[in-house]
């Protein structure tokens, strides 16, 4: 504590202009405030306008301010330092939540919903069998003879091209994109979300995959570019559905009607939907069906097979027959309604 009880009378004040002129201050008593860290912060000053001598309880008083004062500092420093603390946890927790969105979003588009919602929930997928479902494969004719020729950015965006386009259909009717293989492309329909009209679903989407194919082969061949001719199979069967993998999750199925779709595909034409007596059985009153008889296949398997070409006349509200009348609609829920289950 520094104590000048006469500023006139001290040779540390006197000459200060405070002191020889206005306001003539008399009295001074400073106690630095120096933290327990030892950082000065500043001075506690007490000032009179007349000569004082201080008491000790005057003196201890000065000193229990001075402390509380150092207190009252250190507090406001710790509630601005609390305060940044909580606006950076703010701050990181909009970062949580969003990159929280965008992992969900990830995981979203690896995987069905559903499957994506018993993953978060779980930890795990538990594999489920579905005694039916409708299986597409399909692929490009002379597809690895172009991509000899092609340089490699060119194929990818040819790819991702109509890849694109397939993906917005298989969504649009239902089904659930498995996976691409090279030129390959697979889908799914009635799994993991069951759904009694899937082989109608299928066909539907496979006739539009068809069409776009056939408009993008169309405009290229005009353009003078390499096209692709696809061939489309599929069958409806029983499957396993699961997802396999730790770190990179992927969702599957299995089963001989896997096989079975993937044959129907490799006996196609280009340019032509084949599919399978199962599926023919269940889409036969809607769709126009072209048989081709029983087929040999890989191994030996006979196989009855047909050309899908195109919705019944009375079914279709163009003259292509790949988009469904309201007519189509009443059928399926008539359909629909006779089914057990």
């Amino acid at each position: 504590m520094v104590v000048a009880p006469d500023l006139l009378m001290d040779a540390r004040f006197n000459q200060i202009p405070f002191v020889t002129g206005e306001p003539h201050f008399k009295f001074y008593c400073g106690i630095p405030l120096v933290t327990e860290a030892g950082y000065a912060l500043g001075t506690l000053c007490v000032m009179d306008f007349v000569p004082r001598q201080l008491t000790f309880e005057q003196g201890e008083a000065l000193r229990r301010l001075s402390r509380q004062v150092l207190a009252q500092l250190e507090l406001r420093r710790k509630l601005i330092a609390f305060d940044q603390a909580l606006k950076e946890l703010d701050h990181a927790h909009v970062d949580l939540v969003a990159e929280k969105a965008r992992t969900e979003e990830l995981l979203i588009n690896i995987l069905p919903v559903s499957i994506a919602d018993e993953l978060k929930k779980s930890g795990k997928v538990q594999p489920k069998y579905e005694p039916s479902a409708t299986i597409l494969f399909a692929d490009f004719k002379g597809f690895t003879l172009l991509a000899e020729r092609m340089e490699p950015a060119a194929l990818i965006g040819l790819l991702d091209q109509y890849f694109t386009a397939f993906d917005e259909i298989v969504m649009r009717h239902g089904l659930e994109k498995l996976k691409t293989i090279g030129d390959a492309y697979m889908a799914v329909a009635g799994v993991p979300t069951a759904n009694r009209l899937h082989p109608i679903d299928t066909c539907l989407a496979a006739l539009e995959i068809h069409a776009v194919t056939a408009r993008m082969k169309a405009q290229r061949e005009k353009m003078r570019l390499p096209a692709l001719e696809l061939r489309v199979g599929i069958h409806t069967g029983p499957v396993i559905s699961g997802v396999v993998g730790r770190r990179k999750f992927t969702f599957d199925i299995w089963g001989d009607a896997v096989n079975t779709a993937a044959l129907m595909e490799a006996n196609g034409a280009p340019g032509r939907i084949n599919v399978s007596e199962t599926v023919a059985g269940n889409v036969k009153t809607l769709f126009e069906l072209e048989p081709r008889g029983v087929v040999e296949t890989k191994h030996g398997r006979m196989l009855d097979m047909f050309f899908l070409n195109r919705l019944k006349p009375e079914y279709s509200r163009d003259a292509d027959g790949r988009m469904p009348s309201e007519k189509f609609v009443t059928e399926c829920n008539r359909l629909l309604s006779g089914f057990p289950g």
